[in-house]
């Protein structure tokens, strides 16, 4: 899988533009806030349906304009496939596939692997718990639309009863039996969600572990923690528990929407005390990972984007990022950098096929 012909229609600083890709190593290069960024977005977005920099979608319309879209041309195993997504202002979102409209955005994903490797990545060890629950089910969901799905359900559900128990508190009420047809609900869907979650982790966290063995050279253990509530009892059971803490909140405080995964070097937190080279290995390996594991799942070498990450690692670890090119697991790579030479210096050492544009 390869994609073969990008072009850009009022997608943020783009008015219109094409590109034309080798199959293997294709590369941006500018000066910054020339669009670099914005041209790897725009196929993430045609993987997810998405932004992975701007969750609101119509701030990635052109300033002034009212819709954007983004095409891409596709070969999958020998045949074309067309991918567009877009959006009009005031409007919903469309992601057709060969012209046909999704009815379901969910329907898409997985269906083009990606892995993107950027500075942004960061946000896993320094944000909340949110941003590295979306990383488990971002990896999960690419290969398994059940959970897809049951994630689906589980957050329609805890809004919901969310908006219930709001109600609750507006009008001076309370209705034990209707919160506990959205308790069952949630403890059906939650349980699986758990449960894949875990299974997910024993087959992700050695093959995290072997990258990052491999980048630093073996000098620390890294560990994947995973620390949810449902560990420690049902459901249901928390639920029940939880009940008088959720009508004064107005919010359902227990379930799986509350999980973590605790990042660590030798036992310690990574976001407290690990320096910053630690950090960057350890968000490197945890995305090489990624890609290694949807490969497996999936059976297909997902695209992968490297977003300006020369400037921000040293030599060694770029070293170890391009050694995946040079292995039959690699499939199509794309990278940004404000260095036209430094790029081509490191590409050349690939031997692979590659083009370079000139933003």
């Amino acid at each position: 899988m390869y994609l073969d012909k990008l072009s850009l229609l009022n997608f943020k600083n783009f008015e219109s533009k094409s590109f034309d890709f080798q199959e293997k190593i294709n590369c941006f290069v500018g000066d910054n806030g020339i669009g670099k960024t914005n041209v790897l977005d725009a196929i993430y977005y045609l993987s997810f349906g998405k932004s992975y920099f701007n969750p609101i979608a119509s701030q990635n319309i052109k300033h002034n304009q009212e819709f954007f879209m983004i095409e891409g041309s596709y070969r999958i195993d020998d045949r074309k496939e067309s991918i567009v997504c877009s959006l009009k202002r005031g409007q919903k979102k469309i992601i057709k596939r060969n012209d046909k409209v999704y009815e379901r955005f969910s329907d898409h994903i997985g269906y083009l692997p990606l892995v993107i490797i950027s500075p942004a990545d960061r946000d896993l060890i320094i944000e909340g718990s949110d941003r590295r629950r979306k990383f488990i089910d971002s990896v999960i969901s690419q290969s398994d639309k059940r959970y897809l799905k049951a994630l689906i359900n589980y957050n329609k559900i805890v809004q919901q009863r969310n908006t219930l128990l709001k109600y609750f508190a507006a009008n001076r009420t309370f209705d034990d039996l209707n919160l506990k047809v959205y308790d069952e609900q949630m403890e059906q869907f939650g349980t699986q969600i758990h449960q894949k979650r875990k299974d997910f982790l024993t087959d992700f966290t050695p093959i995290f572990e072997q990258r990052y063995k491999t980048i630093s050279g073996g000098k620390e253990h890294v560990s994947l923690r995973y620390k949810t509530q449902l560990d420690d009892d049902s459901l249901t059971n928390l639920l029940a528990q939880s009940v008088e803490k959720d009508r004064v909140l107005q919010y359902t405080s227990v379930g799986i929407h509350k999980d973590d995964l605790l990042f660590e070097i030798d036992g310690f937190s990574v976001k407290k005390f690990g320096s910053q080279g630690q950090q960057k290995s350890f968000l490197i390996a945890l995305k090489l990972a990624q890609f290694d594991f949807i490969k497996k799942q999936a059976n297909v070498k997902p695209i992968l984007l490297l977003d300006d990450i020369f400037d921000k690692l040293d030599a060694h670890r770029v070293t170890q990022i391009i050694s995946l090119v040079n292995n039959d697991d690699f499939g199509q790579l794309f990278i940004s950098d404000t260095h036209a030479d430094r790029t081509e210096e490191v590409v050349k050492k690939t031997k692979q096929s590659y083009q370079i544009f000139k933003l």
